[in-house]
């Protein structure tokens, strides 16, 4: 086993907290151009464009870490491999939890609300070209946009969270199948996934080019209750998922691939990019979503009876 060490740093949560918030000082800096009269019908248009630049470029800089808002931490990666064959299959979960003021499930609804804002203020600002916007118009696009901050002002970190859905029961899965796993399997468990992806993203540049071709399964919440959803990102995970879903087929829960919904972020995104054909496992409902990132994630009345049969079915490729 090895362990691959890094340092990341906290402050990316602040990254949508703070595109919230410059959205919400765009939509009322923006409301008196779009009502009013003898001000230039370009000047809405132009203050939007470049204030919503200016928010997506800072607000990048702070989620990949190129701004630091704080001190940094350290992580790592374990990395384990059985013998020197080459891995064919990587198998990995994410090992961190955190606690947010909002759960998973209002995580996404502040996403929606934040794309119906922007997408509400580009319009009316491209609008302001034919002339004033009605003033209904303008109020209910700059309150849209003053909710969806915040929204996303309520993800920054408070609070604990024991994480046994997200994501104990992921880890639990991954323990199962790295028992029953082959010399051609390896098995990964990533640090600061709930921070931006950050192992993955630092496996992914380490391993470079030894991904491409490699299949990757990677264990991400998987409740005692709902469907078992296989998430691919390109054409080499939707031809992983259909086989693995012959083998989960078989334990009582109905099987779905899909994409990845807009406002969840996992541990196979970094993996695919980097030419692996890779997936991940999960199972939940709204109702985990509305326990996850939250201090109810325990493991109190959690079976992980399914969790452990899906590792052990996708324990080889």
């Amino acid at each position: 086993m090895s362990v691959q060490r890094f340092r990341f740093h906290p402050s990316s949560l602040l990254a949508f907290p703070l595109f919230g918030a410059a959205l919400g000082l765009l939509a009322l800096l923006l409301f008196p151009l779009l009502t009013g009269g003898g001000i230039p019908p370009w000047s809405a248009l132009a203050l939007w464009a470049s204030g919503l630049a200016a928010a997506g470029v800072l607000s990048a800089g702070v989620g990949f870490g190129w701004l630091s808002l704080g001190e940094s931490r350290e992580d790592a990666n374990l990395v384990a491999r059985r013998g020197d064959a080459p891995v064919r299959r990587w198998l990995l979960a994410h090992l961190d939890s955190k606690a947010q003021g909002q759960s998973m499930a209002g995580r996404l609804v502040a996403v929606w609300v934040v794309v119906a804002a922007v997408l509400t203020l580009t319009v009316l600002a491209a609008g302001r070209l034919a002339g004033p916007v009605p003033l209904p118009l303008a109020a209910t696009g700059a309150a849209l946009a003053v909710a969806a901050g915040a929204l996303a002002g309520r993800g920054r970190l408070r609070g604990g969270s024991r994480g046994a859905r997200d994501n104990g029961s992921g880890v639990a899965a991954l323990l199962a199948a790295a028992a029953a796993a082959g010399p051609e399997t390896g098995i990964l468990v990533t640090g600061a996934e709930e921070f931006g992806l950050v192992g993955a993203r630092v496996f992914a540049q380490l391993e470079g080019p030894r991904l491409a071709g490699v299949e990757v399964v990677n264990f991400d919440t998987l409740d005692q209750e709902g469907d078992l959803y296989l998430v691919a990102h390109d054409r080499r995970g939707r031809e992983l998922a259909r086989a693995c879903a012959t083998r989960l087929e078989g334990l009582g829960a109905a099987v779905r691939p899909r994409k990845l919904p807009a406002g969840i972020l996992v541990d196979s995104l970094p993996l695919a990019r980097a030419g692996a054909a890779a997936i991940t496992v999960g199972r939940l409902t709204w109702g985990t979503l509305r326990l996850i990132h939250t201090s109810r994630d325990v493991p109190e009345g959690l079976s992980l009876e399914l969790a452990e049969r899906a590792g052990r079915a996708l324990a080889t490729n």
